[in-house]
């Protein structure tokens, strides 16, 4: 049986902006000087909306959250083998929100997020490989 339009058009939709978040965040990397906390923003939302590819695929409702912890969980439950990489992934959460108000956070430097940005990549890729598995 074909899957539903309805839900693949939602769930291409939660992936191509998870994408655009990537990429985002590489351009806000290249730019000079480098945009940091703008970078670690899209990798926190790029995360974010993978994951929510996901639960809306396997239709599994979900909050209005920005919460890494409690949408990873959600998706574990749906396919465990996500586990290990979406609690590597879990600590983004914060930068849904911390370098986005004044403040007194230091941001990091540039090379520190590069590997941020690697595993936001990893886990959108990831999540999309099993979307793409359930979906023959």
């Amino acid at each position: 049986m074909p899957p539903d339009p309805i839900r693949l058009a939602d769930t291409a939709a939660w992936l191509s902006k998870a994408r655009l978040d990537l990429r985002s965040a590489a351009v806000d990397l290249a730019v000079s000087p480098p945009i940091v906390g703008d970078a670690l923003f899209h990798c926190q939302q790029a995360v974010e909306k993978a994951i929510k590819a996901l639960l809306t695929w396997h239709d599994s409702p979900f909050r209005k959250t920005h919460d890494l912890v409690s949408l990873g969980g959600q998706a574990v439950e749906i396919d465990p083998s996500l586990e290990d990489l979406l609690r590597e992934a879990a600590p983004l959460t914060e930068y849904a929100w911390k370098y986005r108000y004044p403040g007194e956070f230091v941001e990091p430097s540039p090379d520190r997020v590069t590997p941020i940005l690697a595993l936001a990549k990893e886990v959108v890729e990831a999540i999309a490989t099993r979307i793409d598995e359930t979906s023959r």
